[in-house]
């Protein structure tokens, strides 16, 4: 589930996901061969010319160096993937919590239970709100998850009845389950147009995004800081995120002829990715480093990993031509 927008190239450079990653993985598991053009001219298939295993051993794992390689080391122009069969039956349901950390903490102990979720998407309350006038779609001013479930009809059934009482558990209202497939792609399509949502609280304003990834373990935590980071800040920034493998963004909206806003907002992404380093996170879970986190790269590898990496660069593109600056 890629976004409208996306390339499958573009999602291997990068090294991205979506909202089915917490079932079917990130592009990363999901690229069995690449084909890259080198910056010297030589064409390169990651696992060899037309080769498709679902695992392999032999040699270093080409694939992957260049799946998040974000243009650095090559161009990616072809890619071989795992196809995943479809499900028998789908089940979608929307639920709204008392706070952002009950939604979050019903997320923990859903993926404890070992409930095969397909989709947890998580959205704030302001970023459930802008999303409900957005797509007309009525929902409560209140933290809310979009809970997808995939299996055969006789396992549903069980997987819908420990999921709701784990919502339950956790505070969450307004549980019902969405009839049919076009009430359930409505749903996730208030969801995928979350960004024009959230540019729509400040018309004429600016959207920067970001995102963290931390341990489930830690999720709950690390979100109510940011909230309570956000709101501090005098920041407008609805929350949204793939929390079911522990992943969320920030849409953070300003005026960038506002030097001071900006600089806010500037100041916010350093302290959220730290915040993520220091719950043994990563700065970023699916949309590369590019130039903004690079000094974050660098306190998450430290200087031996990021040698490494600059030792791997200068090996495949001695002269620097691609993307020079960007990630190192």
């Amino acid at each position: 589930d890629p976004g409208a927008d996306a390339s499958l190239c573009g999602m291997a450079a990068t090294g991205a996901s979506g909202t089915n990653a917490v079932r079917y993985g990130t592009m990363r598991p999901n690229v069995l061969n690449l084909r890259v053009v080198l910056p010297d001219g030589r064409l390169l298939h990651t696992a060899g010319p037309g080769r498709q295993p679902r695992k392999r051993a032999a040699g270093y794992d080409l694939t992957s160096l260049f799946v998040g390689s974000e243009g650095t080391l090559g161009f990616l122009t072809q890619a071989t993937l795992r196809l995943h069969p479809l499900p028998e039956a789908t089940a979608v349901t929307i639920a709204s919590f008392p706070s952002v950390g009950a939604a979050v903490a019903c997320t923990v102990q859903v993926l404890q239970a070992a409930v095969p979720v397909a989709r947890i998407e998580f959205l704030d309350e302001v970023m459930a709100d802008a999303c409900s006038r957005f797509s007309g779609m009525g929902l409560p001013v209140a933290a809310t998850l979009l809970l997808e479930l995939h299996g055969s009809r006789r396992s549903l059934a069980e997987q819908q009845q420990q999921t709701e009482e784990i919502v339950r558990q956790n505070g969450g209202s307004g549980l019902a389950w969405a009839e049919g497939q076009e009430e359930w792609e409505r749903l996730w399509s208030m969801r995928h147009n979350a960004w024009y949502a959230a540019l729509a609280l400040r018309p004429g304003c600016q959207g920067y995004s970001t995102d963290v990834c931390v341990p489930i373990s830690r999720l709950p935590d690390v979100v109510v800081e940011t909230k309570q980071d956000l709101q501090a800040s005098n920041i407008t920034g609805p929350m949204v995120g793939h929390v079911g493998d522990g992943n969320f963004h920030c849409i953070l909206i300003f005026n960038s002829q506002d030097p001071e806003e900006a600089q806010r907002i500037h100041a916010f992404t350093q302290r959220l990715g730290r915040r993520a380093l220091a719950a043994g996170g990563t700065c970023t879970g699916e949309h590369g480093v590019g130039l903004g986190k690079r000094a974050l790269l660098q306190e998450e590898l430290g200087p031996e990993g990021l040698d490494t990496l600059r030792s791997i660069k200068a090996a495949l593109d001695p002269h620097n031509l691609m993307n020079p600056g960007k990630v190192l």
